[in-house]
């Protein structure tokens, strides 16, 4: 038998991460062809973002007219935009704030979903709807539609941004974490620590939520795909990170009225830039759930 193999886990066992465990996860998830390109999309992406401005430095700041709505050339390799920007420069930058508000908001909005959620199922009874009827609350409201009412109020930085977009993002994580709390706080585990004195906070942090790694996983790749999204939206109507800063959605918004005249390197260009990272995060959320996957062992 291999050093790596595990014995057939009796049902309702906990899940223990070892350094045997997490060598299997690894080789489950090298075997998701899908999954291991997205990995490498975001990581060329990251790469492309926050160390690309090293390689290839251009002027994001200041505007140069001379220069205005160039065709790609060996000077300017997606050409400029409306005010003579680079646009390969000026995809590397908005993307550094794109990646940096979708991760970041989609880690906050992980976070506080996945505790709200496991209270609420581990509790129960008035606690659990209090709670989630909070949530259907917060759901019934259209994210996008809060987003312009705190927009027209005040105008975001980028870690403005984080904040806003993590607190209204939450709500869907936390209903899939409750969920997953209710199926596993039954467990013969969970009942037999509750039965010698075992703390909540022990019950929550030791078994449920280690339990629940593979739904807060995938959770949280959707929520930064969701969030790099709703950056775009936002941005798009003119209402996110306000110049010379930008980020892709900003971009498209920008190079919408140029699409009609030909100019396509100011429209496609963030366009792919957007499908790629969102399609590379779920595709490495998929392959995470099933390399986590303890049934599937």
């Amino acid at each position: 038998m291999s050093a790596v193999q595990l014995a057939p886990e009796a049902p309702g066992a906990p899940v223990v991460v070892g350094a045997t465990g997490w060598r299997l996860a690894v080789r489950r998830f090298r075997r998701n062809t899908l999954a291991v390109i997205g990995l490498v999309v975001i990581v060329v992406v990251v790469l492309f973002c926050f160390v690309g401005p090293f390689l290839y430095p251009t002027d994001q700041t200041h505007t140069q007219l001379d220069q205005v709505n160039l065709a790609p050339s060996a000077a300017h390799l997606l050409g400029t935009d409306a005010v003579g920007h680079d646009v390969l420069g000026r995809l590397m930058f908005g993307g550094k704030v794109s990646l940096t508000v979708g991760i970041a908001a989609g880690i906050l909005a992980t976070v506080v979903g996945t505790l709200w959620g496991s209270v609420a199922g581990y509790v129960g009874g008035w606690v659990d709807a209090v709670m989630m009827r909070v949530v259907d609350a917060g759901i019934a409201i259209p994210a996008l539609f809060i987003l312009l009412v705190i927009s027209a109020i005040t105008t975001p930085g980028v870690w403005g941004l984080v904040v806003i977009l993590g607190l209204v993002s939450w709500l869907v994580p936390s209903r899939l974490i409750r969920a997953e709390t209710l199926t596993l706080k039954n467990r013969d585990y969970v009942l037999t620590l509750r039965a010698i004195g075992g703390s909540h906070a022990r019950a929550i942090g030791r078994h449920l939520l280690p339990n629940s790694v593979s739904t807060i996983v995938v959770a949280a790749t959707f929520q930064v795909a969701d969030a790099i999204l709703l950056v775009a939206y936002v941005s798009y109507l003119g209402l996110g990170v306000q110049a010379p800063a930008t980020d892709w959605g900003g971009m498209l918004s920008a190079g919408l009225t140029s699409a009609y005249s030909g100019r396509w390197w100011l429209i496609v260009p963030p366009g792919l830039a957007v499908i790629l990272v969102v399609c590379a995060f779920n595709a490495v959320g998929d392959g995470l759930r099933d390399a986590f996957d303890v049934r599937g062992r």
